[in-house]
């Protein structure tokens, strides 16, 4: 009896980049040892699209959605509340969640980094107990290392504030950023007063540390992974985003005790697990989060290694001790450059192959391709 085909997507965050003079003049794709994926290509298909095309913001919420087979109506315009939910809390219809980096300014007030730069991730969780309990109004739930939430009643003002994410403003005025969130809500300016002084504990060096609260969203359902694409679904995933997502569509989630959603993730169990939800589920996303996290810190040979390991101990495994007919696409969600830090619409390398079976005909230009070659029956 022939089993049926399941399918495999390895999502390599931030995976599109720009050519990089510290690496040769080549992205870190290029640049990368990836002797499995030139195999997979070579007897599949390979191709360049953008996956938020010109209609969506390039971050990992609203693409890695798209490419899980949501429709636009269905995709949240910000991610805090799927971060929350991947921690198992929820909030009503009254409240509402922000993100908050733990940032850094300097001595001018201007932005200088967004995830804690200059603090072990220790002293960044002692950073976070210190913010505990600031406002009475908000509750200030920590993540891991830099990334935090705050959850409040519901402000629309709040709501519609479109703060630029830290990731995307270095070089800026941190008051004219948070100018607008502050106007809007006494209750945010008084919690931001608040920790920064309690923060200064840690300044040192012309470093100032601060909450950079942003991407307010409120509650929301979304359809299911199994009502949108006729069949089950699993994720082998650690950054919030993606476990928030995967709970939300009701897809079974397992996140190594060693995954740490960056470049020192231990990628063979994630291996390991990848294998077992494929036992059980036709669908299995299998996310990297390391790689989107090397390019906003500009460091393309981090970058690049770390796509290595992940075509030598994740993908070259699966080739090797995966016995049944398996379908698998390798892409990016969006362009994370290694050159300047920031996120872009740009055109992602995607490489779609099938092992131990026939590959069908496929031309790969769009996200749709994707979704056609993925979630067959």
């Amino acid at each position: 009896m022939t089993k049926k085909m399941r399918s495999l997507l390895i999502l390599i965050d931030g995976l599109g980049d720009d050519p990089n003079n510290k690496i040769g003049g080549l992205t870190p794709l290029a640049f990368a040892a990836t002797p499995y994926l030139d195999k997979l290509a070579a007897s599949g298909a390979v191709g360049h699209a953008s996956i938020c095309e010109q209609d969506l913001v390039p971050e990992s919420c609203s693409c890695i959605l798209r490419l899980l087979g949501m429709p636009n109506k269905d995709i949240p315009k910000n991610r805090a509340y799927l971060e929350l939910l991947a921690h198992n809390r929820d909030v009503t219809d009254e409240d509402m969640v922000l993100r908050c980096n733990l940032a850094v300014s300097d001595d001018k007030g201007k932005l200088v980094a967004f995830n804690g730069s200059g603090l072990t991730v220790g002293q960044m969780k002692q950073a976070a107990s210190v913010c505990n309990k600031l406002y009475e109004e908000i509750e200030f739930f920590h993540l891991s290392e830099y990334r935090n939430l705050l959850l409040m009643k519901k402000e629309e003002g709040v709501l519609k504030c479109a703060v630029k994410p830290p990731h995307e403003s270095l070089g800026e005025s941190v008051d004219e950023l948070l100018a607008e969130v502050k106007q809007q809500s006494q209750a945010l300016a008084k919690l931001l007063a608040e920790a920064e002084k309690r923060l200064s504990v840690f300044n040192h060096d012309g470093l100032h540390y601060i909450l950079y609260p942003w991407g307010a969203s409120d509650k929301q359902a979304l359809p299911s992974f199994t009502s949108l694409n006729n069949m089950s679904g699993g994720a082998v995933c650690k950054a919030e985003i993606v476990v928030g997502i995967a709970k939300a569509l009701g897809m079974e989630v397992i996140t190594p005790p060693t995954a740490t959603g960056d470049i020192d993730t231990d990628v063979t169990d994630k291996l390991d697990a990848t294998v077992e939800l494929l036992k059980q589920q036709d669908f299995v996303i299998a996310h990297f989060n390391g790689s989107d996290e090397a390019a906003h810190r500009y460091d393309a040979l981090g970058k690049a290694q770390f796509i290595a390991r992940i075509d030598q101990e994740f993908l070259g495994l699966i080739m090797r001790v995966y016995d049944d007919p398996l379908r698998i696409v390798v892409c990016g969600d969006h362009v994370t450059s290694s050159v300047t830090g920031k996120h872009s619409d740009g055109l992602v390398p995607i490489i779609a192959g099938v092992i131990n079976g026939p590959m069908p005909k496929v031309q790969i230009t769009s996200y749709r391709d994707i979704l056609s070659f993925l979630m067959q029956e």
